[in-house]
């Protein structure tokens, strides 16, 4: 039995914590889990990740995958576990597969699909990061010489691209050190 007390939402006063309860380890049987408490936490992060600009059921669909022992769900457990329909669900897949939060794979011996999340997600999302950054930076720069730099718009612009730049070598460095401090927690 899989008991994680993780605390209390000090926003909500919701226990985001597991206890006694349904299955929610999608299908994993690793555990029992309260699922309504796990329900609230998919809903409050999907909430937190619409707030940041993600679509709404994107994120929810995000959210479940999270919060399932196996980090992969099938079209059907994801609309059992978050009662939306097939399409919503289709919908949600289709985003999180174009931004490479979730792949598709297919289930040995079936024609169901489950989606899945991938093993090093927050990282490779940070490393896609850093090659948008890169072209944004591009565009400003050449952006920074058209208006030119002594006007205010281009030294506006010109700022910008610094910044960008900064960023980047920031999330280089940032990388390396989380890699080395998941090792040394234990994580990888």
């Amino acid at each position: 039995m899989v008991n994680v007390d993780a605390g209390t939402d000090t926003e909500t006063g919701i226990s985001i914590g597991a206890g006694a309860g349904a299955d929610t380890g999608a299908g994993t049987g690793t555990g029992t889990r309260d699922g309504d408490a796990v329900s609230r936490f998919v809903e409050r992060f999907a909430a937190r990740l619409t707030e940041a600009g993600m679509q709404r059921m994107a994120a929810r669909v995000f959210a479940q995958l999270l919060a399932s022992d196996g980090g992969a769900m099938t079209s059907a457990e994801l609309g059992e576990a978050l009662r939306i329909s097939p399409a919503a669900v289709s919908g949600a897949v289709s985003y999180l597969t174009q931004v490479n939060m979730v792949s598709r794979e297919r289930e040995p011996g079936s024609r169901r699909d489950r989606y899945v999340l991938h093993n090093e997600l927050w990282y490779e999302t940070f490393t896609r990061r850093d090659q948008v950054l890169t072209l944004w930076e591009k565009t400003l720069r050449e952006g920074a010489a058209t208006l030119g730099t002594d006007s205010p718009a281009g030294a506006r612009v010109a700022e910008t691209a610094a910044f960008f730049e900064f960023m980047q070598g920031e999330m280089l460095g940032l990388m390396d050190r989380w890699r080395v401090h998941k090792a040394a927690i234990g994580l990888g």
